[in-house]
């Protein structure tokens, strides 16, 4: 009993800490621009990396390059650390490992965070999350690119599927142009165009940090009618994982002989408005 309250009040301290850290320093993944996700061995849980110590940091993304693991190290001052716990959520990670002066601690995301109910939404009102599809692409995108040519491996192959399943279940973000009428549209290569999807608010807000831009929620199967002609598939979240998937263009139907795609969308804030 005496060692079960130890551990706990160990806890209590390490979570403590963790909660009035000045800063805090994370491995990032170069593949994905992302926090660098593991599936924990003994707990199957999906988890990133944090340190309180910048040379521990530095030596875990050494032992992590001397693996073939592109990676680097991040610091995260304390006014960042709630929108990073909040992306986690989005991520589809639900724990995270940090470092201290006793060892390596496995601490549970909703143990040291808690978040509204994404469920609970004003009238008219729709939270657009991907935890899943956004957890599979960063899995798979840090071995593709990191490995090219290993698409075909059964294991990859089976994240593939997964991915697709996921991704025809989804509701997500576009951007439309505030001014006028167009959509950006993001070049991979040299002449590829893509469509940029938002599997979250959070990566909506990553590409439009100049505010030119408004969100629209659409659900997947309306995607290959939407699809812009001169793109040649979509791309998940372009300045995070920056996934690419090609999609087949559709006709759209008419309605009563007008385009549904014209109709006029609501002004957005706060959380997203559900679209057509």
């Amino acid at each position: 009993m005496s060692n079960d309250m130890d551990k706990q009040q160990e806890k209590q301290k390490l979570l403590g800490r963790l909660r009035t850290a000045g800063e805090l320093y994370v491995i990032l993944s170069v593949c994905t621009r992302e926090p660098y996700v593991v599936c924990d061995q003994e707990t199957f849980d999906d988890k990133v990396f944090l340190f309180f110590d910048m040379e521990d940091a530095k030596k875990e993304a050494v032992r992590l390059l001397g693996e073939k693991i592109p990676v680097t190290v991040a610091k995260l001052e304390n006014k960042q650390l709630l929108m990073f716990y909040t992306s986690l959520y989005t991520m589809g990670v639900n724990a995270f490992s940090i470092k201290d002066e006793s060892g390596e601690h496995l601490i549970q995301l909703a143990d040291f965070v808690k978040r509204a109910n994404p469920g609970k939404q004003p009238d008219g009102k729709v939270w657009v999350e991907n935890p899943s599809l956004h957890l599979t692409a960063l899995y798979y995108m840090q071995e593709q690119r990191r490995r090219p040519g290993c698409e075909t491996e059964p294991a990859m192959k089976e994240m593939q599927e997964e991915i697709a399943s996921n991704f025809t279940k989804g509701t997500y973000i576009v951007a439309l142009q505030k001014e006028g009428k167009g959509v950006p549209l993001v070049k991979l290569g040299e002449e590829q165009l893509f469509w940029p999807l938002f599997t979250d608010v959070l990566e909506f807000q990553k590409f439009n940090k100049e505010n030119s831009m408004k969100p629209m929620v659409i659900k997947a199967d309306k995607v290959p009618q939407l699809l812009p002609p001169e793109a040649k598939g979509i791309v998940f979240n372009p300045l995070g994982v920056n996934m690419p998937l090609t999609i087949t263009k559709t006709q759209r139907p008419a309605a009563n002989g007008t385009d549904p795609a014209g109709a006029a969308e609501p002004e957005v804030s706060g959380s997203l408005p559900k679209g057509e």
